[in-house]
């Protein structure tokens, strides 16, 4: 079985375990492997800002690493949900970066989880002018702040 089809059969069974009968769809962008839930009950699965999809992908990902030991990350989103949500955030990110362009003075943003922070710091590094450094300390959530370089 590919990585595709482990990951496909993991979601829906585990999705069928919790009552929700939904439809998957599998893209590759990049090479990143990304699930995509169509379901009525889709505000369910999202949960919270998210939190029920990062445990639905937690579990998957490590559905398919018991059964093939390198295999890729894979994404779960449920209606685009994800998607949406990382293109406002990194169009919040632009917008303070030049901001910060601007002004000199340095930004912080909202606290992220490491995911989200990865985002901004790879979108981030092709601006000219800025960079970005994540604060010390031990919690999931964590500030960048994007300075004038």
């Amino acid at each position: 079985m590919t990585v595709q089809e482990i990951a496909e059969q993991s979601l829906k069974s585990l999705l069928a375990s919790l009552g929700f009968s939904a439809e998957v769809e599998i893209t590759e962008t990049d090479g990143i492997i990304c699930l995509n839930v169509s379901s009525p009950d889709s505000r369910y699965i999202i949960g919270n800002d998210g939190d029920r999809l990062d445990d639905l992908q937690y579990l998957v990902n490590r559905m398919i690493q018991r059964k093939i030991e390198d295999a890729p990350r894979v994404k779960v989103d449920c209606d685009h949900y994800r998607e949406r949500n990382e293109a406002r955030l990194l169009e919040k990110a632009l917008s303070l970066a030049a901001r910060v362009q601007e002004s000199g003075k340095p930004m912080k943003m909202q606290p992220l989880n490491a995911y989200h922070r990865r985002l901004v710091h790879n979108a981030l590094q092709s601006v000219e002018g800025v960079t970005t450094e994540s604060e010390e300390g031990d919690g999931r959530y964590k500030r960048i702040t994007i300075r004038r370089v």
